[in-house]
Parts: structure tokens; C-alpha cells; sequence
């Protein structure tokens, strides 16, 4: 999970991620027509994130195109993010259940009075 948090770290590959999201399975030329680097720059960034498993490389023919792989994200997400994440939507849903129960003995109140 380090490599991916490390991998995760650099603007520029976050940028390529959110490039291969858009449209998957580009080739190394595509990813570089957007950016204001050299080819060198990009492969060496496709690189980390291929060693972190962000990327996965398939090749086709005389190309080489590139995949996002959203496991290790995913994965991320449940070990670092929907754990607490889960708490706070259960906060969220008590607060909500106590208001509408709040309301709702107020209205039987207004009935009543």
C-alpha cells in the first residue's frame, strides 16, 4: 500500500490516472499530447504507477496501451476512507431519525393543545 500512496502523491500522475479514467487504454503518445513534459518524464511516471499496480500495461501489436486498475484505490478506500466514513453516515443517520422524531412529537403536541 506504500507504493501507492507514493504513487498517489505526484500531481502529474494523478493527472494521468484521472486521464486513463476519462478514456482507458491509451497509448503512451496519447497520455503525453496533454501534458508539458517529455515522453522520458511521462513513461517514468507511468512507471511508479505501474510498479504501484495503478496501471497495468497491455500490449497490442506494436503498441503498448494503458489501463487503469482501480483495485488498489478501491482497496484504500475501504482500509483508510469507509471506515470512517461509516461512522460519520451513522452520526448522520441518528441526527436525522432524532429531528424527524423531534417533529413528529411536536406535531402530535400541536394536535393535542
Amino acid at each position: 500500500m506504500d507504493e501507492v500512496f507514493k504513487a498517489l502523491a505526484d500531481a502529474t500522475r494523478r493527472q494521468l490516472l484521472d486521464r486513463l479514467f476519462c478514456e482507458n487504454g491509451q497509448t503512451l503518445h496519447a497520455l503525453c499530447e496533454q501534458l508539458d513534459m517529455t515522453r522520458q518524464a511521462v513513461a517514468k511516471h507511468l512507471a511508479v504507477l505501474e510498479a504501484a499496480n495503478l496501471v497495468v500495461v497491455v500490449r497490442s501489436g506494436r503498441e503498448k496501451l494503458h489501463y487503469l486498475n482501480p483495485v488498489p484505490i478501491h482497496e484504500i478506500y475501504q482500509r483508510w476512507i469507509g471506515k470512517y466514513q461509516q461512522h460519520h453516515l451513522a452520526a448522520l443517520s441518528a441526527l436525522k431519525t432524532s429531528l424527524e422524531e423531534r417533529r413528529d412529537h411536536d406535531d402530535d403536541d400541536d394536535d393535542n393543545g
